[in-house]
């Protein structure tokens, strides 16, 4: 729903509202996203389609979940290269959030883990920071360049991506931000900020399912985003 969204310009947010107040569903699990991780949900669906193989019952709609979303997780990582001018090889991408969900340190089935992979086929250098996961992530992805906070995940960045929804992700100090990025742009993957709120600091912003995020970042001059790196010293007192 939230490409639909995107491709007629819709807003899955609005959608979403608009299905949750039909009682037998609830706006709760609603969200859109990069896709669903954890330990439970995607476990269940394949031994479910399994079950059915098992006993010749052909169960389609959970075979398009799964294929669905597990497709999800590495396309967005083409989301990300649509707004970075230039392609990803050679550009520095800040990820900020590994776990499947805030307030744990589970990264299996997380969406992270195929989107960085992603990132970096492309060419990217990746760089992350989560509150409670970066341990755990250190066993996965050795090579990737595991950052103390979200200003330092940022540091010269072209592009910052917000993939789980922590807490502290939710209110970022935007002009401290802008004053470290290579290039002040954001794909928030889970929302979490309105459009006109990052735009009104001078971002590049992308958001999910918001179909005029896609147009708007098309038509925004990133040269005249870009500062050279002695402006950005500058601005950070250096």
């Amino acid at each position: 729903m939230a490409d639909l969204c995107e491709k007629v310009g819709g807003d899955v947010q609005e959608v979403a509202r608009g299905i949750g107040l039909d009682n037998r569903i609830g706006p709760k699990f609603l969200h859109a996203g990069p896709g669903f991780g954890g330990s439970c949900f995607p476990k269940d669906v394949r031994a479910l389609i399994k079950t059915g193989q098992d006993h010749d019952v052909s169960l389609r709609i959970l075979e398009a979940v799964a294929a669905v979303n597990d497709n999800r997780k590495r396309a967005m990582a083409r989301k990300i290269r649509a707004v970075v001018p230039g392609g990803l090889r050679d550009k520095t991408i800040g990820v900020l959030g590994l776990s499947f969900k805030p307030n744990t340190d589970d990264l299996r089935e997380a969406p992270a883990l195929a989107l960085i992979t992603a990132l970096q086929d492309m060419g990217a250098d990746v760089r992350a920071f989560d509150p409670a996961a970066m341990d755990h992530a250190k066993a996965i992805m050795p090579n990737l360049t595991y950052c103390e906070s979200a200003y330092d995940c940022a540091e010269d960045a072209d592009a910052l991506v917000i993939v789980t929804e922590w807490e502290q992700f939710r209110a970022l100090d935007l002009p401290r931000l802008q004053s470290v990025m290579a290039t002040p742009t954001i794909v928030d993957l889970r929302n979490v900020y309105h459009p006109d709120e990052i735009r009104r600091h001078g971002f590049v912003y992308v958001g999910i399912g918001r179909g005029d995020d896609v147009s708007l970042a098309s038509q925004t001059n990133r040269t005249e985003n870009a500062r050279p790196l002695e402006a950005r010293t500058r601005a950070r007192g250096g």
